[in-house]
C-alpha cells in the first residue's frame, strides 16, 4: 500500500464564529470591582461575560427584575458563604455593557439593595447614551 497525502481542511464555519465575538464595554467602575473579587468568582463571572460576547447565557444567568425583561441580566454566585452578583445588559446594538459587580450584603432576604439598583439604572443609562452615539 501507497503512503498517500492527509489534507486537513479547517471547517470554516468554526473559524468563522471564533471571531464573531460581540465588543465588551465596562460602565463605570464594574471592571474594578470584579478585580477585586475572590479569582473563582471572577472566573466564573468571566466565563458568563465570554458566553454572553458569543451570544449565549451562563446556566446561572437570569433577567433582573424590574428591567423588563431579559434585556438586562445579572449572574449569581455563592462564594464561602457570600453572594456576589455581576449584572449586564446585551440589549444595547451588537456589544455587551458590564453595568455592576458587587458584593451583596442585604438583609432584605434574595432582593437586590435599592442602591445597588440605583446604581445599575445609572449605569445603564449611561451605557444607552454610549451606544446611541
Amino acid at each position: 500500500m501507497k503512503a498517500g497525502r492527509c489534507f486537513l481542511y479547517p471547517y470554516r464555519y468554526n473559524q468563522r464564529e471564533r471571531y464573531m465575538i460581540k465588543p465588551l464595554f465596562w460602565v463605570g467602575q464594574a471592571r474594578k470591582d470584579l478585580q477585586a473579587l475572590p479569582e473563582d468568582v471572577q472566573d466564573l463571572f468571566g466565563y458568563a461575560l465570554y458566553l454572553a460576547q458569543k451570544g449565549r447565557r451562563h446556566p446561572q444567568a437570569r433577567p433582573l427584575k424590574g428591567f423588563g425583561g431579559a434585556g438586562v441580566l445579572e449572574v449569581v454566585e455563592d462564594y464561602q458563604g457570600n453572594a456576589f452578583r455581576a449584572v449586564y445588559t446585551v440589549r444595547l446594538g451588537d456589544a455587551i455593557y458590564v453595568l455592576h459587580v458587587f458584593q451583596k450584603k442585604s438583609s432584605s432576604g434574595i432582593a437586590t439593595p435599592r442602591p445597588e439598583i440605583d446604581k445599575i439604572e445609572q449605569r445603564l443609562k449611561a451605557a444607552q447614551r454610549h451606544a446611541g452615539g
